[in-house]
């Protein structure tokens, strides 16, 4: 039946003149040609389009990337700079017992008398925490303004919130000192 259907074309074709012949073939030729555009060079380009753009966005995440490890050893400088003032991960109870040996480690240096020394609570500032202490010391009123100094200047972010001074007696040398010292930790 197939081969039926071929002799059947091939005597309509040659049944027709030069022209036709001419038209026809040339018409063959163009849907041949629309047909392959469509089926396989289309399919074809639409692929290598869409592994460019893969490619281009690869291309711009390295880019990042690079960025972010040329920055890599300036980020690592700078968290070494600030380490001092980022706490490690304790309890509250070790934060605080590590507070009180600074303030002590710091009173010892500057030669003051501690009286007493006791926490007065933690405040949860959202990302950080602050840890407070009451402390009762004596001392030279250099000796307290040289301990008061250092409290200050300390790279633990310690920071003195009130401070009451007084003398220990009329004619003595001593001064009495109240205050409420804070430490700022950031987790």
């Amino acid at each position: 039946m197939k081969f039926a259907r071929l002799q059947n074309l091939f005597s309509i074709l040659a049944h027709l003149s030069k022209r036709e012949k001419f038209v026809f073939y040339s018409a063959f030729i163009f849907v041949s040609l629309a047909f392959l555009d469509r089926m396989v060079i289309n399919v074809a380009l639409n692929r290598i389009r869409s592994l460019n753009k893969e490619i281009e966005v690869k291309e711009s995440e390295i880019k990042n990337y690079l960025k972010i490890l040329t920055q890599k050893n300036r980020i690592e400088i700078q968290r070494a700079n600030y380490s001092s003032y980022l706490g490690v991960e304790n309890s509250e109870n070790e934060d605080v017992t590590v507070f009180l040996k600074e303030i002590e480690s710091l009173a010892n240096k500057t030669e003051i008398y501690l009286i007493d020394m006791k926490p007065a609570g933690i405040k949860d500032l959202g990302s950080s925490k602050k840890f407070l202490i009451n402390l009762n010391c004596e001392g030279k009123m250099e000796q307290i303004a040289v301990f008061m100094h250092s409290i200050e200047t300390s790279n633990k972010l310690l920071t003195i919130d009130k401070y009451q001074l007084s003398p220990k007696s009329k004619d003595s040398s001593l001064a009495k000192c109240s205050m409420v010292i804070s430490k700022l930790v950031i987790p």
